[in-house]
């Protein structure tokens, strides 16, 4: 029974110094299997790893030439080539942002107004509240009166409405001219901020 055992331990130790003679590293495996593929292409182009980079020179892979970068640019930026164009295209852009700074201050002052006209409003309310006896005295002079603010109240609703529009016409022509809008549309709606 010893022998058996001390030839059945000779014979594994054999066969276990035979394969790893004949056994391949794990790298030559990939490299085989690498070079066995038929021609499968990646989606992302050319793929550079240590078997297909270059070990005598720098490799330098930023952008396109700089001559490619030179004529995108030149064709992107016609304004840049003629300085004439340029200088009108300026003038137009300062006329543009000349017109939407008078509307957006038209926008602030209608604002402003519509603000004064509706605590005027609340006071007046307020006050009726206030002095009961007037009101049950005389309440035809109470309700023309509440008619009329309720009137100016619209009217000046309806014209920072009409100005913003405006506004807002005036900044898409701005942009399909090309003159970019530095600063956000002026003014707050405050019919729409008091129900909030």
């Amino acid at each position: 029974m010893k022998h058996t055992r001390l030839v059945a331990v000779g014979t594994l130790l054999l066969l276990g110094i035979s394969i790893s003679a004949t056994a391949q590293s794990l790298g030559d495996v990939a490299r085989a299997a690498r070079k066995n593929k038929t021609g499968e292409a990646s989606s992302a182009g050319h793929h550079y790893d240590n078997d297909n980079l270059p070990s005598d020179q720098s490799i330098s892979v930023v952008g396109p030439p700089a001559s490619e970068v030179a004529k995108s640019e030149a064709a992107a930026n016609p304004a840049a080539a003629d300085p004439a164009a340029a200088a009108e295209r300026q003038k137009a852009a300062d006329e543009f942002k000349k017109q939407l700074d008078q509307q957006k201050q038209k926008i602030d002052s209608l604002t402003h107004d519509f603000d004064l006209e509706q605590r005027e409003y609340r006071l007046h309310s307020a006050g009726s509240y206030a002095t009961d006896p007037n009101r049950m005295r005389d309440p035809s002079q109470w309700a023309l009166q509440d008619a009329k603010f309720k009137s100016d109240l619209e009217e000046k609703q309806k014209a920072l409405d009409a100005a913003r529009q405006q506004l807002e016409t005036m900044q898409d022509q701005a942009h399909k001219s090309g003159v970019a809008e530095t600063q956000p549309s002026g003014g707050t709606n405050p019919a729409t901020d008091d129900k909030k």
